[in-house]
């Protein structure tokens, strides 16, 4: 195998991805199959796992799943708990479990708040410790990659919470990054742009909204799940050895122009 395919080669490596089922996280998963690593989906509705476990298994792909709430510390726990016992070790962590909640902050509940924090936010960090314990114990590094947003730098109107969670994305990142990079531990975030997806297909169905996404995207169209693919291949790989507590944008130019 030449050097440029080992970079990138995933084989031996086993992927737990939160959120794994569906959406953007399904498709990364695929991707990081398809560069050789074993799949982990992560997800709450059993129905949904298994039906996206089949559609792995079918490809041909090795994959189990994992049912537990991101949000929740001691189903967190007890999820690495279970895969310990079963001796599996998780090499790379894509922490994409998230929600949003569009309202006026003037309208929002801190309930609501809260749960967009402890889904997008917490669970990163909860996820990663559990991870970044093994990995650290194991001794041979690992990758976590954090799925960020263009709110981790940008703010847009009714989606505060989302936008802080975001943003505490980017900064959780450099934080595990300066802890754990000295045990070959490389931690990473991708900031996706707006992205076409089940989730976002009311609002591209929105004239207006889908003329203000390609009005304001130099690409002048929106990103598809397929636009992530090389980029978490990249940085779930030995290409991205030295890169370490670094958000990389997937938005069509979005985030470099006014």
């Amino acid at each position: 195998m030449s050097l440029i395919k080992q970079l990138f080669d995933l084989s031996g490596k086993t992927a737990l991805i939160t959120g794994g089922s569906r959406g953007l996280g399904k498709d990364m998963a695929r991707a990081l199959a398809e560069a050789g690593a074993k799949i982990i989906l992560n997800g709450q509705n059993p129905e949904t796992l298994a039906t996206a476990a089949a559609e792995f298994s079918a490809a041909g792909y090795e994959v189990m799943t994992l049912p537990f709430d991101v949000r929740n510390e001691a189903s967190v726990v007890a999820a690495f708990a279970t895969l310990d016992e079963q001796n599996i070790a998780v090499d790379i962590l894509v922490n994409n479990a998230g929600i949003q909640h569009r309202q006026p902050m003037v309208e929002l509940s801190s309930a609501d708040w809260q749960k967009v924090l402890d889904t997008n936010l917490t669970s990163a960090f909860l996820v990663g410790r559990e991870a970044a314990k093994r990995m650290i114990q194991r001794g041979q590094g690992g990758k976590i990659v954090n799925i960020g947003s263009l709110t981790s730098d940008l703010a847009r109107a009714t989606v505060a919470p989302y936008t802080a969670a975001k943003g505490g994305i980017k900064l959780l990142t450099k934080s595990m990054a300066a802890e754990w990079a000295k045990f070959n531990i490389q931690a990473n975030a991708i900031g996706p742009g707006y992205m076409l997806t089940e989730m976002t297909q009311s609002l591209a169905d929105d004239p207006t909204f889908d003329g203000w996404v390609k009005g304001r995207t130099p690409a002048e169209r929106w990103g598809l799940p397929a636009d992530l693919m090389g980029t978490v291949i990249f940085l779930s790989s030995a290409a991205s050895a030295y890169v370490n507590g670094q958000i990389l944008y997937v938005d069509g130019g979005m985030s470099s122009v006014l």
